[in-house]
């Protein structure tokens, strides 16, 4: 299959099983690679790897690690070292597939159709769509991880949910709605102050004039969508197509059937929802409380 493609129905990555593309983790394939195209540019400018890593506004150490392919280096990185380097766009041509590959391997393809997207709609059932996660709430999520994680990867999974953030500086804007149970405003992740900077966070990305932000309320009696969140994705050539994952095993819908059954389920629960006005007057209620 073409990697420009969405995975079909029924298609799935896992963490670590069949499905997996070890080719974009780092340490191999394309983070290798541009690793390696690194530090050819930099001994041929005649650099070592301090006095680069001071032009380019970074630790020698670092340098070392992103040429190792150790670390997937920042877009800001691969801009300024292909300037500092003359690489004539060399570097900046690989930054798109160097971005995508701080994925885990099961989710790289719905970021890919995330960033590009026209609309999304998000359900979240456990914690606080990434989309509107700050750092500090995003680490804590990831240090929980059982098996843990290392920190040099944790930080590198915050970097790359704040990174998905940049599609609210797109234009022209991406319509978004999210709703979100409210369990999970309620669910105290990484302490308090952090729930209350995230709260705080969603009132701020809720008064966006593209977004829409709502909660399912916990004393609904009627709920459509009690098989777990999911996410639907319009992408700009008008295809629709749906998301979930569930204990890092995801799946891409395009199948007509399912992908109608879960807008219909969004629709429901869009409906069953407080409304946004409703909402940020709720959470403004649970700010003063936290």
């Amino acid at each position: 299959m073409d990697s420009s493609e969405p995975r079909e129905q029924g298609e799935q990555g896992v963490r670590d099983g069949a499905g997996t593309r070890p080719e974009d983790e780092p340490g191999s394939g394309v983070v290798t690679a541009f690793g390696r195209q690194l530090k050819l540019l930099r001994i041929r400018a005649g650099l070592e790897r301090p006095e680069f890593g001071e032009r380019v506004g970074y630790a020698g150490q670092s340098v070392a690690s992103f040429e190792q392919g150790r670390r997937i280096p920042p877009p800001r990185f691969i801009d300024r070292a292909d300037e500092v380097l003359d690489a004539g766009g060399v570097l900046k041509a690989l930054k798109e597939e160097v971005a995508r590959a701080q994925y885990p391997a099961f989710f790289q393809d719905a970021a890919r159709l995330e960033a590009k997207a026209a609309a999304i709609c998000v359900y979240g059932l456990y914690a606080v769509p990434g989309l509107l996660q700050t750092a500090d709430y995003a680490r804590a999520g990831f240090q929980q991880e059982r098996p843990l994680l290392d920190d040099e990867v944790i930080e590198q999974g915050v970097s790359a949910r704040l990174a998905r953030q940049e599609i609210y500086d797109r234009r022209p804007a991406p319509l978004l709605s999210f709703i979100v149970d409210e369990a999970v405003l309620r669910r105290p992740i990484g302490g308090r102050p952090v729930l209350y900077d995230q709260l705080e966070q969603m009132q701020r990305i809720g008064q966006k004039r593209n977004v829409e932000v709502q909660m399912m309320p916990l004393d609904r009696e009627d709920h459509a969508a009690l098989g777990g969140p999911f996410t639907l994705i319009d992408t700009a050539q008008g295809q629709r197509i749906a998301y979930a994952e569930v204990q890092g095993d995801s799946r891409l819908y395009t199948g007509q059937t399912t992908v109608r059954e879960l807008e219909a389920r969004y629709g429901i629960i869009r409906s069953q929802a407080l409304t946004p006005r409703e909402t940020s007057e709720f959470i403004e209620k649970l700010l003063g409380e936290t």
